[in-house]
């Protein structure tokens, strides 16, 4: 499947409890189109006991969010942007900003 957004994209949260933030896309989901952010969906993760860490512990970290709901943010100008796809000069199709026309990497 092809989604407006892929692993290493700048993106902005439209909503949620962290809307408005910003974050790099570190893991992409595809299965459950779902994506996790740096930063963002921050949860707090309870590990039972093990040999390795006899007493367990606690620990934050990201959790997934729907890609429904995060917007690539546009290198040139840094406003979130919706992303179309043309072809470029070579004949490959590749992704732009619709809010500026230009290709993203």
């Amino acid at each position: 499947m092809k989604f407006h957004v892929k692993k290493g994209d700048l993106v902005k949260v439209l909503s949620g409890n962290s809307k408005g933030k910003e974050g790099k896309i570190t893991l992409m989901i595809p299965e459950k189109q779902r994506a996790i952010v740096e930063g963002i969906n921050v949860v707090t993760k309870h590990l039972k006991p093990t040999a390795q860490n006899p007493n367990g512990s606690i620990e934050k970290r990201e959790a997934s969010i729907h890609i429904s709901n995060i917007m690539v943010v546009d290198p040139s100008n840094g406003q979130a942007t919706r992303i179309g796809r043309k072809l470029n000069k070579e004949g490959k199709l590749q992704r732009f900003s619709k809010k500026t026309n230009t290709f993203l990497s």
